[in-house]
């Protein structure tokens, strides 16, 4: 005699394999975090510096006047932002796709400006 634990669960339920597959519990999506952006700053920065203690980075924006060469006068910095180390990691990661994913779409991103200078 067969043992009845033992067999498929489509004759006890007179659901088709498949079927139990198909139903079985699936993650959740993440959560989407509501953000409010009524109050964030905007800047345009094509300098940064980031320095750190052992605990979190200090990243300074700032515009650099002068982006050919060494500057002249100090580059005046606009925003300063304090992450700890965790969110520092997954700035990087997310930073690192988005930059794959426009390279993949539009070419190399060059970041020496004297090769992007077109001599004529």
């Amino acid at each position: 005699m067969e043992n009845p634990e033992s067999r498929d669960p489509a004759p006890l339920t007179g659901v088709s394999p498949a079927a139990v597959e198909s139903e079985a519990p699936r993650p959740a999506p993440p959560a989407q975090m509501a953000v409010d952006d009524s109050e964030a700053a905007s800047c345009y920065a094509n300098f940064c510096r980031v320095t750190g203690t052992p605990e979190e980075l200090v990243i300074d924006f700032g515009l650099n006047p002068q982006p050919f060469g060494v500057p002249t006068h100090p580059i005046p910095l606009t925003q300063r932002v304090v992450i700890n180390l965790y969110t520092a990691k997954r700035l990087t990661q997310v930073l690192q796709a988005t930059l794959h994913r426009h390279e993949s779409t539009f070419g190399a991103i060059e970041t020496d400006v004297q090769k992007r200078v077109q001599r004529r």
